[in-house]
């Protein structure tokens, strides 16, 4: 019985850094991270899947997809946030998956450098736009026609963000608030964990 003992005792001990690294690399699958690289520079954001699971899966599935890439921040208001993930530089618009359910009312706010996502009047047709926001002023859009939902944050480049909200902008395409010269996301990629 000894032997059996010390025997399983020195299993688990083989295995106790597995499951110790194992454990300690769970809150990754919860909160993925996701480096944008834009033409100012890396934006690294944190997801938060507990709080949005629909969302963050969704925003993951373009970003393994290489739906943004090349694609540009297409409205920027400098005292508001900076809006991408649906057009190019020649103001065509990309199309997206079908939209998904609204997961406002997460206790995620839309606060200075959180993450969102962009839709029409409808709470429900958020598909692959989103925005970063510049300033926590912007919490009434947590209950602003049923809301706009939070997904996450952003962790580092938030230099880079407020560097962007401040380019020059006029309207293209019919569309008021577009840089006047393309502001890039010339990838978006997981960054894989550590």
């Amino acid at each position: 019985m000894k032997k059996t003992l010390f025997g399983l005792a020195a299993l688990c001990g083989l295995f106790a850094p597995i499951l110790a690294r194992d454990a300690a690399a769970a809150p990754d699958a919860d909160h993925p991270e996701v480096v944008l690289e834009t033409s100012y520079g890396p934006v690294t954001l944190e997801l938060d899947r507990t709080k949005a699971p629909i969302t963050v899966d969704n925003f993951l599935k373009y970003v393994d997809d290489g739906f943004f890439n090349n694609l540009i921040f297409h409205r920027v208001i400098s005292d508001f946030m900076i809006q991408g993930g649906g057009f190019d530089d020649q103001m065509t618009e990309k199309q997206p998956r079908p939209p998904i359910n609204n997961e406002s009312g997460n206790g995620l706010s839309n606060r200075r450098g959180t993450i969102a996502m962009s839709r029409t009047n409808d709470p429900n047709s958020a598909t692959a736009q989103f925005f970063i926001n510049l300033f926590d002023k912007n919490q009434f859009l947590d209950t602003l026609g049923g809301g706009y939902t939070v997904f996450g944050k952003v962790v580092s480049g938030m230099d880079a963000v407020d560097s962007i909200a401040k380019v020059q902008t006029g309207q293209k395409r019919g569309m008021d608030d577009v840089p006047l010269k393309p502001v890039y996301i010339k990838t978006a990629k997981r960054k894989p964990s550590s």
